[in-house]
């Protein structure tokens, strides 16, 4: 068990050599922080008491957010409107260090914003303000002029799609063999509408609901998650599949034919907003510097028991990674 922490705490001080380009849904988080005396009177709800209110980079930008965490270069491309929340999620981002070469201002949507409103730890309601559309080709040529300048420089290409526009089958049909023949690390974040654009990719990372989304397959077992994650392998013809199960840990399946389950690190949760995204950044920053699929999956699996345990959308830092697995 020692030399496997000495080889995980090895990987994980390359990562400040690693480069990540991150495509996808770009969205501002915000938080409105409050507590709850009573309820209403005019109906059965809590009335929140607002104390004060703080935003963060979500979606996509909040895995550039936890590589910039991790100490790895990242490159962010995505769209956002021509608004007030566009200036404070740039704003956001620039304080963390993140390249925002391939962001583009497209004034005929508005930038995607999720309001949570959070009392005593806990989330009481979510609002989302968004317009959701695929984008323009002059939109999407602009995107892929930035991919194709940058390919040479990066390690590994992260897809994140929440389905607000951003991905579609013409983006992907020229970026992932663009990636493939330059060799490169290709993760998604997968949205369960677009499976069939992620065909050769070099792993996804879907929860319990997408993968049952995506395999049609009911997950109430053991099995069930082994026949699932098998299917998903094959039909993507991907390297691997990486399931996160929540309170279940992890299962990894890999083309060999392996099967290997991780079992949760979380010590308490308070809120899982996130996890996903924290996930398939360290689970990408890992494979980029060399990691087996295992040990790439070991390291996600710390970095998610971390955060999960933050209230709102967070990210990990290489210190709290590096102490976790100590």
């Amino acid at each position: 068990m020692k030399k496997d922490v000495v080889k995980l705490k090895q990987l994980i001080s390359k990562f400040s050599g690693a480069k990540i380009l991150v495509i996808g849904d770009l969205i501002l988080d915000e938080f409105i922080w409050g507590k709850v005396e009573r309820i209403s009177p005019e109906a059965p709800v809590p009335v929140v008491w607002v104390e004060s209110e703080s935003f963060m980079p979500g979606g996509a930008s909040n895995v550039a957010n936890n590589i910039a965490a991790l100490s790895g270069k990242v490159y962010l491309s995505g769209i956002i409107g021509n608004d007030k929340n566009a200036d404070i999620l740039t704003s956001e981002l620039k304080k963390r260090g993140i390249d925002l070469g391939g962001v583009i201002v497209d004034g005929e949507r508005p930038t995607t914003l999720k309001t949570r409103i959070i009392a005593h730890h806990q989330q009481v309601v979510r609002v989302d303000r968004e317009r959701i559309m695929p984008i323009e080709d002059n939109l999407c040529d602009q995107i892929l002029t930035f991919v194709r300048q940058k390919i040479d420089d990066i390690d590994a290409l992260i897809i994140e799609d929440y389905g607000k526009g951003l991905i579609t089958a013409r983006l992907l049909s020229e970026i992932i063999p663009l990636a493939k023949r330059h060799k490169k690390v290709i993760t998604v974040d997968p949205k369960i509408d677009h499976f069939s654009y992620y065909k050769g990719i070099t792993s996804i990372t879907p929860n319990r609901q997408e993968a049952e989304g995506i395999s049609g397959i009911r997950i109430k077992t053991d099995a069930d998650i082994d026949r699932a994650g098998r299917k998903i392998l094959k039909e993507l013809e991907s390297e691997s599949v990486l399931l996160t199960l929540g309170e279940d840990g992890m299962q990894l399946f890999t083309k060999d034919g392996r099967i290997t389950h991780i079992p949760t690190l979380a010590q308490e949760v308070f809120d899982v907003s996130g996890a996903g995204d924290t996930v398939i950044a360290a689970f990408t920053l890992a494979l980029s510097c060399g990691a087996k699929m295992s040990e790439a999956a070991h390291i996600a699996n710390y970095a998610a028991g971390i955060v999960v345990g933050k209230v709102g959308v967070a990210a990990v830092t290489i210190e709290e990674l590096l102490e976790r697995i100590k």
